[in-house]
This record gives structure tokens, sequence and C-alpha cells, in this order.
């Protein structure tokens, strides 16, 4: 389980990635690129980790739960995820 800190910062990352994404596509289309380095550093969306939205977790994310490999294995064997099952053959 990631540190509060660590998913703190990553919640606020991604408030300024929103807040800014409007105003960074109009610079790049523009082409104004001394501007956009103006902009904050954490508004870029580069910048984001894919992280577990329960414990935030880094690594072993799948991206179509939105959660880690661990808990997403822990809710499927209890049948929290619907339409998920344990192969066997």
């Amino acid at each position: 389980m990631a540190k509060e800190c660590i998913k703190a910062r990553q919640r606020k990352r991604e408030k300024m990635v929103a807040q800014y994404a409007a105003k960074r596509a109009e610079l790049k289309k523009k082409g104004d690129y001394a501007a956009l380095s103006k902009l904050p550093k954490n508004s870029s969306a580069v910048r984001l980790r894919n992280r577990c939205h329960i414990t935030g977790r880094p690594r072993g994310y799948i991206r179509q739960f939105g959660i880690c490999r661990n808990l997403f294995r822990d809710w499927a064997l209890n049948g929290k995820i619907p339409g998920v099952t344990k192969a066997s053959w």
C-alpha cells in the first residue's frame, strides 16, 4: 500500500491536468512553446502515473478495472467483480 502523501500527490496532479487541459491543447495548437513552458510542470499529462484507486500501488495496474492485480485477484475470488470467474480447464 502506498503512502497517503503519494496518493495525495497523484490526486493533485490529476486535478491540475484536468484544469489546464484546454489551455495546454490551445497553446500546442498555436505552437506557442514559450507560454507552454511557463505552465506548471504538474499540469502535463505525462507526469501522471497509473495507480490503483484503492491501494495506490503503481505496478501491476489493470487499466480496465482501475485496480492493481492483487486487489483484482482478491475481489474476483470473492465474487465482488461481476462477470469475472477463476479459469479452470
